[in-house]
């Protein structure tokens, strides 16, 4: 007996969308997930913004440094003058219409003596802010890992449901060819033709959401790496089965410790801390006297001297002045008072920050262990499950084809296995998962994991 034209359509339609991967692939990047998270490093908005902040780290890191040595300027100028000018000649005072070009320059040194530790202060601070940028720099990279790791194994579990979905749509289209047969010869109703028609158009559809679903998490992961609109990425797959059960028999007390041992947004709030609290007592050295050490070498030349330009400035004019400079500070209009304020709180905003990562750290690790032990327990229950089901669908397979069960246990058994397969990959891909999901709450997730 002849398909129904129904059927007909609904496979022609399904053969039809499983193709387009086929024509997209045209245009595909093969790419592993150390390739991945490359790209991503590269791509990323936060973590290149990021990466250019530690750049201004880096020079306020420098000119702290650079404070604790002297500054110098050289100056120099060209003025006319017009006019009535005073020239002393043979001790009286005689005064000319004449134009008079000034030519002056200078060096000059400054070297703070005493600030009240402000300099040392404003050093360490901004040493604490350069390696707080590059602990942040860090964890923003394991973002990057753990972000890149969610999709990356999203899309292989959903090659891995689409292989299976396919694998038993082939199964049950040799199995309507074997019922087609029993009807043919009489050995069955024309019904178990039909609900086996049904159950083949079913299976077509969940393949066919099956593939929709992978292109959808494959474009996902593409707007992420930020790849040409044309480039279908081609992944490397991994191996779940391999999955280490690495924190096996470890509590969450255990477990915490080691994320305040590894975790590099926790390392960055207590620099982040410190700095900020070195900054207070920096900008209150503002309240004491401050003591600089000075040297000006100054010189000049005039057009009303005839003598030589070279004689006047090396000879004749220049002035050496070396001396101190005390700054005894005693009203500012409350300035000072002002900047101490700002500093203070935000300081004490740090402080909350800090207890707030605590907290979150805290959380993230006790909700990866749950996690991560329900993944375990769920992937060996899975195993059981499909053996299970193996056994249960081959008894029935072999009752059906003898005659002894109808189409309707034959067809449940049959889902039973296929849900219990789906359920064994979710569970392994999961576990994997969580796996990345421990390492990244407990600060040790890497590239190359």
């Amino acid at each position: 007996m002849k398909l129904l034209p129904m059927y007909k359509k609904v496979l022609s339609a399904g053969v039809f969308l499983l193709s387009l991967g086929t024509v997209q692939a045209q245009d595909t990047l093969k790419l592993d997930f150390q390739g991945a998270v490359e790209i991503a490093l590269s791509k990323n908005l936060d973590y290149q913004m990021q990466s250019n902040q530690m750049e201004v780290l880096k020079r306020e890191k420098q000119s702290a440094l650079a404070s604790h040595f002297p500054s110098a300027n050289i100056n120099t100028s060209f003025q006319q003058q017009r006019g009535q000018q005073f020239q002393q000649i043979e001790g009286e005072i005689v005064v000319t219409n004449v134009t008079n070009e000034i030519v002056s320059t200078g060096l000059g040194l400054n070297m703070p003596v005493f600030n009240a530790g402000r300099r040392i202060l404003d050093t360490q601070s901004s040493r604490l802010n350069y390696l707080a940028g590059e602990k942040g720099l860090e964890r923003a990279a394991q973002q990057v890992i753990f972000d890149v790791s969610r999709r990356y194994l999203q899309v292989l579990l959903d090659g891995e449901l689409l292989r299976i979905a396919l694998e038993n749509l082939e199964n049950q289209k040799q199995q309507l060819e074997q019922i087609t047969g029993f009807v043919d010869a009489g050995l069955r109703t024309v019904s178990d033709q039909y609900n086996q028609e049904s159950e083949v158009a079913r299976l077509e559809s969940v393949a066919i959401n099956a593939q929709v679903t992978l292109e959808n998490d494959l474009w996902d992961l593409s707007e992420y790496l930020q790849l040409e609109p044309t480039v279908i990425p081609e992944l490397t797959p991994v191996d779940p089965m391999n999955t280490l059960i690495s924190f096996e028999g470890m509590t969450v007390g255990e477990l915490y410790e080691l994320a305040l041992e590894n975790r590099s947004d926790l390392e960055q709030q207590e620099m982040l801390v410190t700095a900020a609290k070195k900054r207070v007592q920096s900008i209150k050295a503002m309240y004491y006297p401050r003591l600089n050490a000075f040297y000006n070498y100054n010189t000049f030349f005039t057009s009303l001297d005839d003598r030589s330009l070279r004689e006047q400035l090396l000879k004749i004019y220049p002035q050496n002045t070396l001396g101190l400079n005390l700054s005894i500070p005693i009203f500012n209009n409350f300035q000072t008072r002002l900047d101490v304020g700002r500093r203070k709180v935000a300081y004490q905003n740090q402080i909350l920050q800090k207890e707030s990562v605590d907290r979150k750290v805290y959380q993230e690790v006790k909700l990866a262990y749950q996690n991560y032990r329900a993944a375990v327990l769920n992937e060996q229950n899975t195993q059981v499950q499909v053996l299970a089901a193996e056994e249960a669908q081959n008894a029935v397979s072999e009752r059906f084809r003898l005659g002894l069960s109808n189409f309707v246990d034959l067809s449940t058994a049959n889902q039973q296995l296929v849900a219990a397969q789906a359920d064994q990959a979710q569970a392994v891909f999961t576990l994997y998962f969580q796996e990345v999901l421990m390492k990244h709450a407990l600060g040790t997730l890497d590239v190359m994991e």
